[in-house]
């Protein structure tokens, strides 16, 4: 009943975490996409209100004309929408997914013990710990660097050390398919503390400025600003991370932790050729196609990499199963299917534990999910999880060769 009761908070905090994370993400492209994208007013009364840029546009039937002040504007609106729920509601339900994932059951989820064999207590807090050290370190990288000559660029370098680091970090402490999530979740942490320390903080003086009828000092809106463009290069890293649990050949391979870093490299390029995009189209900046190149450069260069090396050939023997080759293919069935099974899947989908709900120490059970086992054991290797009960190559063959010859249990 357990393990049940889990699946259901696991998908039901999926879904409302994707949700949330949609709705945050989409503020922030669009809002990245509105600055880049403004242009000098046009209407003089505009510009005696002190707005510095302007857009039209059309969707969904209507039009569309924002705009932007240099500071303050003359008046505060009665109704002024405030952009922080969509980030706060992501990362509380994201946490609450990953204790319910990952550290709730961190022997199986969170460890692996060819990486690292430690206590499930000491994993949780260090893994905990990923979060809040990669926070503090990122801000005082800010602090120190962000407000110099060049300091953006300053920045940029040291996150993205700081980021190799808790890669490298991760991928040897962790399993690898944890390691990836954590280094998702301590990046997408850090954009949610910097909402709620820099962005609102910042935004709310400016407010009670205008307010008190006092000048709004511009140091706030420029850190905020500052922040938030940081954000929006850490979401396509962010997203790769928390896709790839579902991609084994990243995570399982022997330098996943230089997979995650080719591969949120590429996603960071990505995001720089769009956020140009928009200035070139207004002949603001270069044509950005240098930044999709490298992506692209990368995202093929690690497809080359990591393809599957060929099958070995010969004879296939492991401790459950010992046939041999002799010119055709050896055929399998059920009887010698089950030794497997019962050696390393019963432990999490047998009568005492039913994880996902999944059976398979009977026929029946193995009938009903046969192309699951297959996807997961042979085509994926997601299971068994991190590999806890050490099933072989060989075993995963016979598997194989089960289910092409049509995956009979009679």
């Amino acid at each position: 009943m357990e393990s049940y009761l889990l699946d259901w908070a696991n998908l039901l905090l999926r879904w409302v975490h994707v949700i949330t994370a949609i709705a945050w993400i989409g503020s922030s492209f669009y809002f990245v996409f509105l600055d880049s994208s403004l242009t000098p007013p046009e209407d003089e009364d505009l510009k005696k209100q002190g707005v510095s840029g302007e857009l039209w546009a059309v969707h969904g039937g209507g039009f569309y004309h924002p705009v932007k002040f240099a500071s303050a504007p003359p008046k505060l609106p009665a109704h002024l929408h405030w952009f922080y729920w969509e980030s706060y509601s992501t990362w509380l339900t994201g946490f609450s997914l990953f204790t319910v994932s990952y550290l709730w059951n961190a022997g199986t989820y969170l460890i692996d013990k060819s990486v690292m064999n430690w206590h499930p207590h000491a994993a949780i807090a260090v893994a905990i710990g990923f979060l809040v050290v990669f926070w503090l370190a990122y801000d005082v990288i800010c602090r120190l660097f962000g407000q110099r000559k060049n300091g953006d660029a300053i920045v940029g370098l040291g996150v993205a050390v700081l980021v190799c680091i808790a890669s490298w970090l991760a991928c040897h402490w962790f399993a690898g398919r944890a390691a990836f999530l954590l280094v998702g979740a301590m990046m997408a942490t850090t954009m949610t503390a910097n909402v709620a320390h820099w962005i609102i903080p910042g935004q709310r003086k400016m407010v009670a400025s205008i307010k008190a009828g006092l000048p709004v000092d511009p140091i706030h809106g420029w850190r905020g600003k500052q922040r938030s463009v940081h954000n929006t290069y850490f979401t396509l890293p962010v997203l790769f991370a928390m896709l790839s649990n579902h991609y084994s050949f990243t995570y399982s391979h022997p330098q996943n932790w230089l997979v995650l870093i080719v591969m949120m490299f590429a996603g960071a390029a990505i995001r720089q050729f769009f956020v140009l995009r928009h200035g070139f189209k207004l002949g603001r900046n270069g044509h950005p196609w240098p930044y999709a190149l490298a992506g692209v450069v990368a995202i093929v260069g690690a497809l080359v990499w990591l393809k599957p090396a060929p099958p070995a050939q010969g004879a296939i023997n492991s401790g459950a199963v010992s046939a041999v080759n002799t010119g055709a293919t050896a055929q399998f069935g059920y009887k010698e299917l089950q030794p497997i099974l019962a050696q390393r899947c019963y432990m999490c989908h047998g009568e005492a534990v039913q994880m996902k709900n999944v059976r398979l120490d009977s026929p029946q059970g193995v009938a009903a999910h046969a192309q699951a086992v297959y996807q997961q054991a042979v085509v994926t290797k997601i299971m068994p999880m991190n590999n806890a009960t050490n099933i072989t190559e060989a075993e995963r063959e016979v598997i194989a060769q089960w289910f092409e010859a049509g995956a009979k249990v009679d």
